[in-house]
């Protein structure tokens, strides 16, 4: 019984999300990076990917739209979606004992039209400074 409900849980696609962060970090991979945590939670937020790129900690916000019509998908890190980040990404640099390892926070927008077998995707390095108060790293 629990074999057949595992296969079953195993044949649900994923998500448009979650589909859109594994071919973020499949093309982050490409481009070099070193992924070390995707999916990473705890009760200041989720990181989407961390990377490390040459000696800079990556903290990449992955955002994966069907269309691109209403906005792109960039645009949805808004200020609070930055401050969240910035709060999750200072959790992750101490919990790591990596708050003297450069950090920058990029974004991959990911556009994934229905029935297309890949999407089109754009890296913004350095797409955003820390924000929030009592941030002290760059």
């Amino acid at each position: 019984m629990f074999t057949r409900l595992r296969n079953m849980l195993k044949r649900q696609p994923k998500s448009l999300g979650a589909r859109g962060e594994a071919v973020a970090a499949k093309y982050l991979r490409r481009l070099g990076y070193a992924i070390v945590a995707q999916g990473a939670r705890d009760r200041l937020g989720e990181l989407d990917l961390v990377a490390v790129d040459q000696r800079a900690v990556v903290f990449v916000e992955v955002k994966t739209r069907q269309s691109a019509d209403a906005e792109h998908p960039a645009e949805a890190v808004n200020d609070a979606k930055q401050r969240r980040v910035t709060r999750a990404a200072m959790a992750f640099l101490k919990r790591h004992d990596l708050l003297e390892h450069a950090a920058r926070f990029d974004i991959v927008a990911v556009t994934w039209p229905p029935g297309t077998r890949r999407p089109t995707i754009e890296h913004f390095p350095n797409a955003f400074e820390p924000t929030g108060q009592g941030q002290f790293f760059s």
